[in-house]
């Protein structure tokens, strides 16, 4: 089987995840929570927003694992102004991704990348693409797993 070939895998393992859920959907509900954040310095590495089918705003936030329990209070604070059901952390998340020229022209990979990752029975928390980049939230532990999976998958330079 001929391995289609991607510019590379980028990690970053040292991540914690904060999901913010069961918002209200309107205007401003990203910016409370990232302008929380932000009034410490601490920068989100990952953001990725949804809205259910109930009208429910949802956002998942990673951000470096030893700024979480700063995090925590202003993420929860946050929660509290906007009016969130809950907030979920993962103490230890990483980050994988694969990137290479515009992915939006070649079509099937994001289905690669997660069957190698469901194949090595990895769990996806998260996922964020780009032109250029497709971008998975997981369990720390599962890194290397995922990068094992991720080159048995693709072609690298």
């Amino acid at each position: 089987m001929k391995k289609t070939l991607i510019g590379g895998i980028i990690q970053n393992q040292y991540l914690a995840a904060i999901r913010i859920l069961g918002v209200a959907d309107r205007p401003g509900i990203a910016a409370t929570v990232l302008a929380a954040l932000g009034e410490e310095e601490i920068s989100a590495q990952f953001i990725v927003q949804l809205i259910d089918l109930h009208h429910q705003n949802h956002i998942c936030i990673c951000i470096d694992r030893d700024t979480l329990e700063v995090a925590r209070l202003r993420a929860e604070a946050a929660a509290n102004i906007i009016g969130a059901q809950s907030v979920e952390y993962i103490p230890e998340a990483s980050l994988i991704s694969i990137f290479g020229p515009d992915f939006r022209e070649r079509p099937g990979i994001a289905g690669d990348m997660f069957n190698a990752l469901a194949q090595s029975n990895i769990n996806i928390l998260a996922i964020s693409t780009s032109i250029s980049t497709i971008s998975c939230v997981i369990e720390a532990q599962h890194l290397d797993a995922a990068a094992e999976a991720i080159r048995n998958t693709f072609q690298l330079p």
